[in-house]
Formats: structure tokens, C-alpha cells, sequence
């Protein structure tokens, strides 16, 4: 049987986030309402600074840090959490909130603040892209180059519309692209159109990886095979359809560790910031944190 929840907590909102700055006095009250007692609570208006912020307020010793931010934020501090007790909870005030989705946390304020008062500690794996953490997809492909390039405040203005118009705009730059697996006793080489590195099923705010568990001990690489743009808009929209033949759309390598090359040299997406560029190793850290999680089912 699990832990419960620690009562006390330190709350750190990007307020750069799409929602951050708007929901931080909201959330600190529904917190404060649902039992939770915040000993210390942060609006960081400098993205750059959350990490450090999480830093301090572990080493303080409060027993659960509440992170409020997207993907990119979530991503951007978990390394701080590996090799403390520190219980990570997650406010997911981001436009995709893939990780939220992976983890079944509710996406809206009221709910997600339910799952910190009253939820579970969930022990759960990490991705990483060479020495990086992060928690759910890093990516290869049409992602980076919209991360790359997507206008400031796009996402924070018009949310999930504006990143996916911004999307259509660049996949007619986009170029197919050759990929080599190695999963230590062979090289797999096919052409892709995409690939998902995944810790989590979600990627985009969208379930695509289905093979995907945050406690699996095993990271996934799909790749979208093809040598054509349309491959991926056709795997996209099975995925989102559900269609059964969205499998012959992919192809999936599952192990603890895997080298990933492409032909040319890409970069990586990691949670949507662009922080690596192929070749990287893709690796699973097992186990290396704990987070505030729904009750699973019996």
C-alpha cells in the first residue's frame, strides 16, 4: 500500500505559462482549501529561474514540491527532484500537458488540486536523452523545427489553436529523414517522418504512443515510417481517430537503453524545448521519482 500524500508543500508557477500567472492566486487558495499548507509560494516571471527555485525549496526539506507550468517547465526541473524523497506534484497549466494526461491527473485546477490532497504517491520512471531528464516525449522531427521557430507568446495567446496553425505552416518545410536504432545487438535503419522518444502514451496532447508507461522501466521509440510528408498527417489522424490500422503506421523499439542517429544530423525536442541534436543515446531512469498521482484502479 502507498505512502499518503504529504499535507505540507511548496507551490512554484511558471507565470510565463499559458495559464500560470492568471491561476496562481486561485490555485494557492483551492490548495489551502483542500488541507494543503503551503510554506512557501512562487510566481516566477523568469522561466530561466524556476529551476533554481525548485532547487532551494527541496533542499529545504518540505516534503512535496507543486510545480505549476507545461511540459516544457515540468521537464525543465525534474532533475532535481532524482535522488531525493521529495514528492513532485504537477499543476498542468501548460497548452498540450501531455504528462498530466499520462499520469490521468485532471486538467483542470479544481481537479488536478484534488489529486495533490487526495491522491497517491506513484513511484515512476524518467526518459533521457543523453544525461537530461524529462518526463514524458522528447521528439524528432516536424516538433522541433515548430519549437524552434514557433513566435514568442503564440502558445500563451492563442493556446493549443495558435501552436497547431503554426504547425500546418511549417510541415511544408518539412523533409523526411533517414533513422538508425541500435539497440545493442543491431542496427534498424529505416525512413521516418517522425520519431517519439516516450516515457508517457501522450505526445502533442494527443495519445500516440500506446505502448508507453511512466513505470515500465523501459523507454519506447516509435518512429512514423515513410519517405513522404503525408505519412505523417495520415498517422496523426489515425492516432486521433483510433483507428485500428494506426499500428502499420509505426514502427516501435522498446528497451532500457537505445542509440538514435539520423540522416542528416536532426534536433531533439525534449517535452517541446529543443535541447539535443541526433546522435543521442535514449535511456530509461527507472523508479527515480515519486509523484502525486490519481488512485489507481483495483
Amino acid at each position: 500500500m502507498s505512502q499518503p500524500l504529504p499535507t505540507r508543500a511548496a507551490l512554484i508557477v511558471n507565470a510565463k505559462s499559458r495559464k500560470g500567472r492568471k491561476l496562481f492566486r486561485h490555485a494557492c487558495q483551492l490548495l489551502s482549501k483542500a488541507g494543503v499548507t503551503l510554506s512557501e509560494a512562487h510566481a516566477v516571471r523568469k522561466p530561466d529561474r524556476m529551476g533554481e527555485t525548485v532547487k532551494t525549496a527541496i533542499a529545504s526539506g518540505v516534503p512535496m514540491v507543486i510545480v505549476g507550468g507545461g511540459d516544457g517547465s515540468l521537464s525543465g526541473v525534474v532533475d532535481h527532484f532524482v535522488g531525493h524523497d521529495t514528492v513532485f506534484a504537477l499543476l498542468p497549466l501548460g497548452t498540450a500537458n501531455s504528462f498530466a494526461r499520462s499520469l490521468a491527473i485532471p486538467l483542470d485546477l479544481p481537479g488536478a488540486v484534488e489529486v495533490i490532497a487526495k491522491g497517491q504517491r506513484r513511484r515512476i520512471d524518467l526518459g533521457m536523452i543523453d544525461d537530461d531528464y524529462y518526463v514524458n516525449c522528447a521528439s524528432i522531427g516536424i516538433a522541433p523545427l515548430i519549437a524552434e521557430t514557433v513566435p514568442d507568446g503564440l502558445k500563451r495567446v492563442l493556446g493549443r489553436a495558435g501552436y497547431l496553425s503554426w504547425a500546418a505552416w511549417k510541415f511544408t518545410r518539412f523533409r523526411p529523414f533517414r533513422l538508425i536504432v541500435d539497440d545493442g545487438r543491431q542496427r534498424h535503419m529505416i525512413d521516418a517522418v517522425e520519431v517519439r522518444i516516450a516515457n508517457g502514451g501522450y505526445h502533442g496532447g494527443t495519445e500516440l504512443v500506446d505502448e508507453a508507461e511512466v513505470d515500465s522501466g523501459e523507454i519506447v521509440v516509435q518512429a512514423v515510417i515513410g519517405n513522404a510528408r503525408h505519412r505523417l498527417l495520415w498517422s496523426w489522424t489515425a492516432s486521433l481517430m483510433k483507428l485500428r490500422l494506426r499500428k502499420r503506421t509505426t514502427r516501435e523499439f522498446r528497451g532500457k537503453a537505445l542509440r538514435i542517429e539520423t540522416e542528416p544530423p536532426l534536433p531533439i525536442s525534449i517535452d517541446g524545448e529543443v535541447l539535443a541534436h541526433t546522435p543521442a543515446a535514449a535511456k530509461i531512469a527507472a523508479g527515480v521519482i515519486e509523484v502525486a498521482a490519481p488512485h489507481l484502479p483495483d
